[in-house]
């Protein structure tokens, strides 16, 4: 049974994972929602046309009860993301933000990110160490998203503290005092973010949130709400889980030092590095969906306007995918690309590839400065969901 809560998960979720996709790969848990975990079925529903939108909940977990109500303004980010929507206002949102993640205009980032790297590394290098989420994992993204905004990099604190909180919506088994603490982390963004929308439209620039606030697909434009929910959503989305890709990738390369050396040496390793942290140990590690239709799962039926969690750190180590030795971190695995973490289908991330190019920069130029690393000192960041360390001091050499 899915237990996030059982003696040793907060620490290493991935045995519990194993046991699950090995006895009970597809059941329905007693709160009411249901779980897979073995790869194939999770990649199924990944692309099968169901839906993200808790509008179409027939059978809810007692957990997805908000006691302040059902209304909009209680949902992250007025449920109006491209998160939480489907076709053909996914589609419809989705088009409106696409330009800026195409594969040229992110690589076009590239030298920018590389820039915030080496500088990052340089103050641990000049400390012999230090907090490699304080001072990489988490400003890295967190710029970049400003800048691509076009947004002023400020309450860096602030907005960390506002969106760790507000991602905790993701995590399955909510509580009452959390659900409290989410809807006001969900208000004070949501201000700050009507504040910059102000403020953008009399500084206008070469940039993201002023493309979106001039987007017009033949008539087509975004609503005042729907700006404001793409904006968090990309603040959110943007920074929050690429700080887990970062550090759970510096995490590894430190824990197996044979395959940092090789980095070392051979910086191009470092794209497939990324790729097998993504699936070693994902980001994000449970995905939902609600079905629009009886979903047959093995020999289990799952019935429409069911709650699915798809245990994505399950399904990236099924042997079956990827192997005997699919519990181990192998930087070179031929067929790591093969990771779910992203999804697919029309909810496959968009920020994927920018994604990616940060965690090869990071990884890459890590590997190439500090060929020996030592963990001095980890600290998980308590989500089920979201999951990466909190703080990673290291010291390098």
């Amino acid at each position: 049974m899915f237990d996030p809560f059982a003696p040793g998960f907060a620490d290493d979720p991935h045995p519990h994972y194993a046991r699950l996709r090995a006895g009970s790969p597809v059941h329905r848990h007693p709160l009411g929602f249901w779980i897979l975990s073995g790869y194939d079925d999770v990649a199924a529903l990944q692309r099968a046309p169901h839906s993200v939108d808790e509008k179409n909940l027939v059978h809810r977990p007692a957990w997805k009860n908000d006691p302040a109500g059902p209304g909009k303004a209680n949902r992250p980010m007025l449920g109006l993301s491209m998160l939480d929507r489907d076709p053909p206002e996914h589609t419809r949102l989705r088009r409106l933000v696409a330009a800026t993640f195409t594969r040229r205009a992110v690589e076009a980032w590239g030298p920018r990110i590389e820039a915030l790297v080496d500088d990052a590394l340089d103050r641990i290098a000049d400390a012999g160490g230090g907090d490699v989420v304080a001072e990489l994992a988490f400003p890295l993204p967190f710029t970049v998203v400003s800048l691509m905004l076009g947004i002023p990099v400020v309450e860096q604190a602030r907005v960390r503290e506002l969106s760790g909180t507000l991602v905790r919506a993701l995590e399955p088994l909510v509580g009452a005092e959390l659900h409290a603490q989410i809807r006001a982390a969900n208000h004070e963004l949501t201000q700050m973010l009507r504040e910059i929308v102000v403020w953008k439209r009399s500084h206008p620039g070469d940039d993201l949130l002023t493309a979106l606030l001039i987007a017009d697909d033949d008539g087509d434009v975004l609503g005042e709400d729907e700006l404001v929910a793409q904006i968090m959503l990309l603040y959110v989305a943007g920074h929050e889980t690429t700080v887990n890709l970062v550090a759970n990738g510096v995490l590894a390369l430190a824990r197996h030092p044979e395959q940092l050396r090789r980095l070392h040496s051979d910086p191009g390793l470092a794209a497939p590095t990324v790729e097998e942290v993504l699936r070693h140990d994902p980001p994000v590690q449970l995905m939902r969906r609600i079905t629009v239709e009886p979903l047959l799962v093995r020999d289990e039926e799952i019935p429409a306007g069911s709650f699915v969690l798809a245990a994505l750190a399950a399904a990236n180590r099924d042997p079956d995918a990827f192997g005997p030795d699919a519990e181990e971190f192998r930087m070179d695995r031929p067929d790591a690309h093969r990771n779910l973490s992203f999804g697919a289908g029309v909810h496959h991330c968009l920020g994927a590839g920018l994604a990616r190019l940060e965690a090869r920069a990071a990884l890459g130029r890590f590997a190439a400065r500090f060929p020996s690393v030592t963990v001095e000192d980890l600290g998980w960041n308590g989500r089920i969901n979201l999951r990466g360390p909190a703080r990673l001091e290291v010291a390098v050499r």
